[in-house]
């Protein structure tokens, strides 16, 4: 039985590409490669991936965090940035680089995609997929199936171990297709068609690529804590301020032992300093600007006291 590694990404697209390639009873591997920018709440619950990839009726798939590789080509993609901080060629080559090396450990035949071309402007016309193909050293091993038809023929289809006249020839943006191969596999919560990388946001994208220009630190930790909050960039400081409970308490486990972490004797926000020392005063006055309690308390005649987490 001939194996692919499947680049699972979540969306509608990977899925159809890995259950046409199992149709004709191929071994469908996934493989999702994860960072605080794409996949990162199956970092916390890993059986999510594979509940949803046990549903599709794929192989048991492999959870790879790819953080430190992903932001050294994030701070300089040879191949630029999207719309916004999303350096999709130079993130597409690292994953198909990965991909081939796990190919070759489980002996499987092939890479597998869910790209359709012309449905990206920037990665997936057709230079950009042989662009990626060439400097990931892929060519003839990675097959698209939802478009493989409109693409050279590959190893896998010559060799016999795909039928090139079960694959597809979609092209373009539109999902007329998708859907009603959706409804045929009897795919239910179909996921959304915008993409899964935080750093298409534009409030995000827009956030990481100062901290890029400016070159303040963008490592593991930050990285995570660039995906939310309010965030306050001045000269060399930092500063982030959670904006509900929820993200008050994420940033308490990622900034543990590595940052100062202030709040109010109130209920208020939590404030993290990532860069530079700033006067208490200073955060103090931050936090009661965005805490009700706090102002109502002041209002009221009264003390507001800053506290420094331990």
């Amino acid at each position: 039985m001939a194996k692919a590694i499947l680049l699972f990404s979540d969306g509608l697209d990977s899925m159809l590409a890995g259950l046409l390639l199992k149709e004709q009873g191929i071994k469908v591997i996934p493989v999702r490669f994860i960072t605080p920018f794409f996949g990162w709440k199956y970092k916390k619950n890993p059986e999510l991936f594979y509940q949803k990839i046990e549903e599709l009726g794929f192989e048991k798939g492999f959870l790879i965090d790819v953080t430190d590789d992903f932001l050294e080509i994030l701070k300089n993609p040879r191949y630029g940035y999207g719309d916004y901080a999303n350096p999709c060629i130079d993130c597409k080559i690292l994953m198909l680089k990965k991909a081939k090396k796990l190919m070759v450990e489980l002996k499987a035949d092939f890479i597998a995609t869910g790209e359709v071309v012309g449905q990206r402007p920037m990665s997936q016309n057709k230079s950009s997929l042989e662009l990626i193909e060439k400097r990931a050293e892929v060519k003839g091993i990675l097959l698209r199936p939802l478009c493989a038809k409109l693409l050279a023929i590959t190893e896998p289809e010559k060799k016999g171990l795909v039928n090139r006249e079960k694959l597809l020839d979609i092209y373009g943006r539109r999902r007329i297709r998708q859907l009603e191969l959706a409804k045929k596999f009897k795919i239910k919560d179909l996921p959304s068609p915008a993409g899964g990388c935080l750093l298409n946001d534009p409030q995000i994208g827009a956030r990481v690529l100062e901290v890029i220009k400016d070159k303040r630190p963008l490592d593991y930790n930050t990285a995570q804590l660039l995906t939310f909050g309010r965030h306050f960039l001045e000269d060399n400081l930092w500063i982030m301020l959670g904006r509900n409970q929820e993200e008050n308490q994420k940033i308490r486990e990622i900034s543990k032992g590595l940052y100062p972490v202030y709040t109010l004797d109130v209920p208020s926000p939590t404030a993290v300093v990532i860069q530079g020392e700033p006067p208490e005063k200073w955060i103090k006055k931050l936090l009661i600007k965005y805490s009700k309690k706090a102002q109502k308390k002041i209002a009221e005649g009264e003390e507001v006291t800053l506290k420094k987490d331990v």
